[in-house]
């Protein structure tokens, strides 16, 4: 007697294969509806808007370590970029982007509204989250401008920093804002995860498999 238990632990015949195939019409179905939930989930439950500012960070390090030594050009680096990932999340900077965007507190930017993305020499971009549009660019441009500004000083002020690293906002105006994940990804995920699911209830508890048939 074929049993939906010992199925599961059976390789698939090819008249397994064929079954599901000729499920096709059920595939599609599942596929449709999937991506109609997904694009329900998109509008009615939209995850927040992400913006995203960008501020050039340039370590100098061939002034810094003139001589061919990688080893210390390495070390300097992370170093250095671990002095700064600390000053953007620093009371000062996150206090300075609470008051200028207001509404919001410390503890809500550092638990997930605000996100730096991978720091290191070039462009470091400053990412924030919200359900509108214009103020999470207000957000990420606030935090820029709060970053640059507490680096300078610090680098002025001999506060720890190395005297060569410099500091440019470039992208603070008209930034690129989007929501993660965007419709099409909804959509695909919602289209795919429905068809591999009614794939697994027809091979495992389809009422009309040819196993069911054998009892």
């Amino acid at each position: 007697m074929n049993t939906m238990g010992s199925r599961l632990f059976l390789s698939p015949s090819f008249e397994d294969w064929l079954f599901l195939l000729r499920a096709w019409r059920l595939w599609l179905a599942a596929a449709l509806l999937g991506g109609l939930l997904g694009w329900g989930a998109y509008t009615f439950a939209p995850l927040p808007y992400r913006a995203r500012a960008t501020v050039l960070v340039d370590f100098n390090m061939e002034i810094a370590w003139p001589t061919d030594t990688d080893r210390e050009q390495f070390y300097y680096l992370e170093r250095e970029t671990r002095k700064l990932e600390e000053i953007a999340w620093s009371d000062r900077v996150m206090q300075q982007v609470a008051e200028q965007a207001g509404q919001t507190s410390i503890a809500a930017l550092r638990a997930g509204k605000l996100q730096l993305g991978q720091p290191g020499e070039g462009g470091w971009h400053f990412y924030a989250f919200d359900a509108d549009p214009q103020r999470a660019a207000r957000l990420a441009a606030a935090w820029a401008e709060a970053f640059a500004e507490a680096v300078t000083d610090a680098v002025r002020q001999d506060a720890g920093l190395n005297r060569w690293i410099q500091v440019q906002v470039t992208q603070e105006r008209e930034l690129p804002v989007e929501r993660r994940p965007s419709l099409s990804i909804c959509l695909l995920s919602g289209s795919l995860g429905l068809s591999f699911l009614t794939m697994l209830l027809i091979a495992f508890f389809a009422p009309w498999h040819p196993s069911y048939r054998a009892r």
